[in-house]
């Protein structure tokens, strides 16, 4: 990144993803109560404060101390506490975007971005998913490069925990996939009646595969693994690029595809953390009860326009890495958790997930 008057001019955009592990304040509600954040469990201003300067200390650490320019966050209690992590972590340029997860549990999902790189490109969304209960939130922000004015299309996840065994709590997830899935389809294609609308010309081919190759990244705690029915089957992200490689055709002697075909037409997606999965003992989040102790949880996945550059934004090969600083890793290669009784002693920890990382380069 280099510095321009009146902006950034961008080559590459450093983008992460971090599962803070229960970061609240010391304020009472009705959740914090639950689950044991209050100043008479322990959760005092001393140890939270602690808590906010280790993770500052992560962030500091990330894309080798130049830190992100995009940063997606989970489990955090509300807007306040991702105004105060930025001002922690020393970036004065971070905006945040940040939306009231109407969850049980009530912790959020959050975006911090630079301002100097990134502008809205419209209203972030909340979209929260009703089984018996509302799951927690998949947050949808559309952002725009300043530089260039290439789109980026946001999905920051919380999928539904692994609470009660994997195979108890796993529809929960494909429902909340399911969902996601369709959240991107509704970005990648159009709806019946503005398909319909449209004049059977080369022209309305041009932007069905212009919106087609929309740049969208999804990054979250999916609480499943890359190769997870919810992530394979449902959200329908993968290590393949066949699918991707399947640009909108007409069909039928027209210019167009059949009406049929088209409003059918799901979104495949790239999962490039697949890559990870051939290092041992390597992931994002460690459970000693797993055959496999360190899971891949924390993913990112892009769509068909982000994988080949085709709208000014390209993941770049190979950046996705998982960002295991020495200050929170163990001698085996462990996140190390952020732990406190009731007396508010603590030991050094951070969260019980490490953040992953990549860049994405600009391609016009």
């Amino acid at each position: 990144m280099c510095a321009r008057e009146g902006g950034v001019a961008v080559s590459e955009i450093k983008v992460a993803f971090w599962n803070l592990q229960n970061l609240f304040d010391t304020t009472p509600s009705e959740i914090a109560a639950d689950l044991g954040f209050l100043p008479e469990d322990g959760w005092t201003p001393a140890v939270f404060e602690r808590k906010l300067a280790n993770l500052a200390a992560v962030i500091r650490t990330m894309h080798g101390g130049a830190m992100p320019d995009l940063l997606g966050l989970c489990e955090i209690e509300n807007e306040e506490l991702a105004w105060q992590l930025a001002r922690a972590a020393g970036r004065d340029d971070y905006e945040v975007a940040h939306d009231e997860a109407p969850d049980l549990r009530g912790i959020d999902t959050s975006l911090l971005y630079s301002r100097d790189v990134f502008e809205l490109a419209g209203d972030p969304i909340g979209h929260a998913v009703h089984l018996r209960y509302r799951t927690r939130d998949i947050f949808q922000v559309p952002l725009r490069v300043r530089e260039t004015g290439a789109e980026l299309v946001v999905f920051v996840n919380h999928w539904p925990s692994r609470k009660g065994g994997v195979y108890e709590s796993e529809p929960f997830r494909l429902a909340v996939a399911n969902h996601a899935g369709r959240l991107v389809d509704r970005v990648l294609t159009f709806d019946r009646q503005e398909f319909l609308a449209l004049p059977d010309t080369k022209e309305s081919l041009e932007r069905l595969n212009e919106r087609w190759n929309r740049n969208v990244l999804l990054m979250g705690d999916l609480n499943d693994e890359p190769y997870s029915r919810s992530v394979l089957d449902f959200l329908q992200a993968s290590s393949g690029l066949d699918h991707l490689e399947e640009p909108i055709r007409a069909s039928g002697g027209r210019h167009l595809p059949a009406a049929k075909s088209y409003l059918q037409k799901q979104a495949y997606l790239y999962n490039p953390m697949w890559r990870l999965l051939t290092e041992p003992d390597r992931g994002t989040h460690y459970y000693s009860g797993s055959t496999n102790t360190m899971n891949m949880l924390d993913q990112f996945i892009v769509s068909r326009g982000l994988t080949y550059g085709l709208q000014g934004l390209r993941l770049a090969p190979g950046s996705v890495s998982i960002h295991t600083p020495a200050l929170m890793t163990t001698r085996t290669g462990r996140p190390v958790p952020f732990e406190f009784d009731r007396r508010g002693v603590t030991r050094n920890g951070y969260s019980d997930h490490f953040a992953i990382q990549a860049v994405l380069e600009t391609t016009g």
